[in-house]
């Protein structure tokens, strides 16, 4: 599933080729994912004729301002979810579920193989929180001001479940998945069954230092390709290449060459070092 710095990377590639420019139709091929309005005609009604002022981002979702307060377009890519920036003349995906026309032959598609992802239009004058309710349950985005050490130590102390599936949780950190919670405790030098409540609060400062950083290298790299993610050009993200544990089982540590370990943890997979990982780790450095 794309995760905060594959969405990232998506919004700015968007607002690099999208902004300012009139949608001039629209073609739902999959009914289903259009999440609101419940007629798809409605739909393509509500967002023709206008332009995309810019794209933002909160945690996973993609929001789309519309022009002349003509509401919002929301997008949640799921698991396998592309928005591809494409000639009209383009043969056609056979996952491509939703169309967005453009002038000079130019289109945004939606492909998604496994049909989870969802779109929204937000008429003008309704709360975007209202239609997309997930938006309200999102905890502090890692690049707010509002995610700070005594935030993120709010969330995680007193409670007795494993610091893995914390990260996992978007009331505890909007944005972060599987891959960069595994990369952040590794660079935090905590093992992902450590239990919240036994964390430290100088080890909860390492760790907010740690999402930090392995979500801005990643976003650099252009965020991580393991299956399906693309950007809006069709490029493959570079970040598991250097990636330090997520998919490297049995791979040495690129720290101290002990071999990465893979354990089931409320039924994900999580990768860890158990020779630079303990409870008392160290700040790795890159």
């Amino acid at each position: 599933m794309p995760e905060l710095p594959e969405v990232e990377t998506v919004r700015r590639g968007l607002n690099q080729l999208t902004l300012n420019q009139e949608i001039t139709g629209g073609d739902v091929l999959l009914d289903r994912t259009i999440a609101y309005p419940f007629s798809v005609g409605e739909f393509v009604n509500g967002i023709e004729k206008n332009a995309i002022a810019t794209w933002h981002r909160r945690g996973k979702y993609l929001l789309a301002e519309l022009s002349s307060s003509s509401g919002w377009l929301g997008v949640h890519l799921r698991m396998t979810g592309q928005l591809l920036w494409l000639d009209r003349h383009e043969p056609l995906h056979k996952h491509t579920r939703v169309r967005l026309f453009f002038g000079d032959r130019q289109e945004l598609r939606f492909v998604d193989q496994r049909t989870f992802g969802k779109i929204w239009w937000v008429p003008p004058g309704v709360a975007v929180e209202s239609i997309i309710t997930g938006l309200a349950k999102l905890a502090a985005d890692p690049f707010s001001p509002e995610f700070t050490i005594e935030y993120l130590a709010s969330k995680l102390q007193n409670r007795r479940r494993p610091i893995k599936t914390a990260l996992l949780d978007q009331s505890v950190v909007a944005g972060l998945g599987n891959i960069y919670a595994d990369e952040a405790l590794f660079k935090s030098g905590i093992l992902p069954e450590t239990l919240c409540i036994d964390l430290q609060i100088k080890q909860i400062e390492r760790l907010r230092t740690a999402i930090i950083q392995v979500l801005e290298t990643s976003i650099e790299a252009g965020g991580t390709t393991f299956s399906n993610f693309l950007n809006v050009k069709g490029t493959n993200g570079n970040y598991g290449g250097v990636a330090w544990v997520y998919n490297r089982a049995g791979e040495p540590c690129r720290v101290c060459g002990t071999s990465i370990q893979r354990i089931r943890l409320a039924g994900r997979s999580s990768h860890f070092c158990s020779e630079c990982q303990t409870l008392r780790g160290v700040m790795r450095r890159d």
